[in-house]
């Protein structure tokens, strides 16, 4: 059983910043990919952005240049830098892994989301 423990949420004024941070923990083998995404009322869940174990990364265009990505293989936590923050990212972020157990299976896991609001 794989958790994933999310903090790092709140209430930011336009043009502010906050930090996400994410770790996971369970019965890992290793992690590929971790991520994070978010969903608003009556939206799909959309990609924020995702970092792989090599350090490769990836960015919805609506945040590029603005959020930043990274992550502690050692601690398998990711973490979520986001500057400049509109109120058009308010949103339910959740981090998302894709890793591989101990039986060597691949799994994926969600964390439980935290809430992110921007105020005009």
């Amino acid at each position: 059983q794989v958790q994933l423990v999310e903090s790092g949420g709140g209430l930011v004024q336009a043009g502010g910043s906050l930090r996400l941070s994410c770790q996971a923990s369970g019965s890992i083998f290793s992690i590929n990919v971790m991520g994070w995404y978010r969903q608003t009322p009556g939206k799909q869940r959309e990609l924020v952005a995702t970092i792989t174990s090599g350090g490769s990364t990836n960015y919805a265009d609506s945040v590029k240049g603005r959020f930043t990505i990274s992550r502690d293989n050692a601690k398998n936590t990711v973490y979520l830098q986001m500057n400049s923050l509109k109120p058009e990212d308010t949103a339910v972020y959740y981090c998302n892994t894709e890793f591989r157990t101990w039986g060597l299976d691949h799994r994926a896991a969600w964390g439980q989301g935290t809430q992110v609001t921007v105020s005009s």
